[in-house]
């Protein structure tokens, strides 16, 4: 299997998707691609620090909290990351706009636990492993997708982002048994040995299976009765 090369800045897989241009073009989302052989040094996920955090939005209101991370490595080699894997647990989901003795916090933890959202009795696990890295070019833009107009409209990738990427990156993102290669532009600094990333993305739920209330299904989107296919996800990453 190729090597994952790049030269430059130490590389982690922390993700900021948005859409990229010359020209201009949405995230990617495509079947699984191949894992390329990963070589040199590892280092580990430092799960205390690191997680995701989630958004998702519906007409009348949004959502949000942070899924934690719980291993996951990165592999350099010189200036070059050669390979990558990060696990999240699904069952330790955390909503942070409800207080957790408030009986609605059980009631939606419950719901996106069920298989209507992310099934996680068969599925308790998600990944996402790095396939590929390119560089960031100066030509390279960010480009908002067209978004059904309410009072909780998803946030705007270039809303998510929180500076300048400097290359993008490619990995297999699985959620409810359901894996996709998902390609975003990366922000990441490098101190002391420490490796920390931010970023943040839009994803469409459906491409992984979480079909409950399907914004294309919606008959009568004036009804307000749907929630949006758009979940942005941020992702604050540090290894050691």
């Amino acid at each position: 299997m190729k090597l994952l090369q790049q030269t430059g800045l130490f590389i982690a897989a922390a993700m900021i998707a948005v859409s990229c241009g010359s020209p201009s073009e949405t995230v990617e989302t495509t079947d699984a691609q191949e894992v390329g052989e990963a070589t040199g040094s590892t280092l580990t996920i430092d799960a205390s620090t690191s997680k995701v955090d989630w958004r998702g939005y519906k007409p009348a209101g949004q959502h949000y909290g942070f899924i934690p991370v719980t291993s996951g490595e990165l592999v350099v080699e010189g200036e070059a990351i050669t390979g990558g894997k990060f696990v999240f647990d699904i069952t330790g989901l955390k909503i942070q706009d409800i207080e957790e003795s408030d009986e609605n916090y059980g009631k939606l933890w419950g719901h996106l636990q069920s298989a209507d959202f992310f099934d996680a009795a068969n599925h308790p696990q998600a990944t996402f492993e790095v396939t590929s890295i390119e560089t960031y070019s100066t030509g390279d833009q960010i480009e908002d997708n067209d978004e059904f107009v309410t009072d909780n409209t998803p946030k705007k990738d270039s809303e998510l982002i929180s500076g300048t990427p400097t290359h993008w990156i490619s990995g297999n993102l699985t959620m409810r048994g359901n894996t996709k290669n998902i390609k975003f532009p990366a922000i990441v600094s490098i101190n002391n040995g420490v490796v920390s990333a931010q970023a943040g993305f839009n994803i469409d739920r459906t491409n992984w299976g979480l079909m409950y209330g399907d914004e294309s299904t919606a008959v009568d989107k004036a009804k307000d009765q749907f929630i949006y296919n758009t979940v942005s996800v941020n992702f604050d990453i540090k290894a050691n």
